[in-house]
């Protein structure tokens, strides 16, 4: 396992036009691996699950409810990150690898040395920088108003400026995710799968979006509500969201590569 970044296909993978059943095939797939694997989906998305609810006791307890707001706009874009443990569980079964546990934790560790970790800065640094953004609208529509708690900030949210803030950072915000989630969607699983550089990989992500923007629009939203929907009900949702929609992802990446065959390299 230690040695599993040295034994990829080298350079970028090719993809194939998006067919309306490719997105069900990649969800029932990937439905079959979290009933396969429900132990990483307790461990992994329990992780998320503990971090979300220590964000909103101490955002509840400090009274500054807009950041709640904030981090809930914006954790679906660190979704890919939150679901690398998943790719790499796909990863291996598709190769017809052991799945442990140790071995899973492993790769994870072992991506520290590719070129995932460069894709992870340039998401966290746009998620700061949204967070930045947000923090501006707040002040520029409700700095005057008293933020006390949940409870009583809701009347503020409602308000002419409140859903004016709300309405603006919502579009923001969806830039942003459109942005990220462009890169990852098929960056992300490449960087696992191949030997590739981030900006190679991310590059193509966006491309692949890009040339048909409709269906992976549709599947991005569906991601991102049912990101919301399982934050709701205290993150509890994640628990069938963040694996679901994490093996799908990955399978959807396979079903929609034309081959194993990387693309000839350009020589200088």
């Amino acid at each position: 396992m230690d040695d599993y970044l040295k034994n990829r296909p080298h350079g970028v993978t090719k993809f194939r036009a998006p067919k309306r059943r490719d997105f069900m095939r990649a969800l029932g797939a990937g439905a079959v691996d979290m009933v396969r694997y429900p132990v990483f989906a307790l461990v992994f998305a329990g992780a998320f699950v503990i971090i979300g609810l220590a964000i909103s006791t101490l955002t509840y307890a400090s009274g500054h409810s807009y950041w709640l707001v904030l981090a809930v706009m914006g954790f679906p874009m660190v979704g890919s990150l939150a679901a690398l443990g998943f790719y790499l569980i796909s990863w291996q079964h598709h190769r017809g690898r052991p799945i442990t546990m140790w071995g899973i934790l492993r790769a994870i560790w072992a991506l520290k040395n590719g070129q995932v970790p460069w894709l992870a800065v340039i998401i966290v640094v746009m998620l700061l920088f949204w967070f930045f953004l947000g923090h501006m609208l707040f002040a520029l529509f409700l700095g005057l108003q008293p933020m006390v708690n949940i409870s009583s900030s809701a009347e503020v949210f409602l308000s002419a400026n409140g859903l004016t803030m709300l309405a603006l950072g919502t579009g923001v915000g969806a830039v942003f995710s459109t942005l990220i989630f462009s890169t990852t969607l098929f960056g992300l699983p490449m960087l696992i799968d191949r030997d590739v550089d981030f900006m190679t990989a991310g590059l193509a992500s966006i491309a692949q979006v890009m040339a048909y923007p409709v269906p992976y629009m549709i599947w991005g939203a569906v991601i991102g509500l049912a990101t919301i929907a399982a934050i709701i009900p205290a993150f509890l949702g994640m628990f069938i969201m963040l694996p679901l929609f994490g093996h799908a992802t990955w399978h959807l990446y396979k079903i929609q590569q034309i081959s194993d065959h990387a693309r000839p390299q350009k020589s200088g």
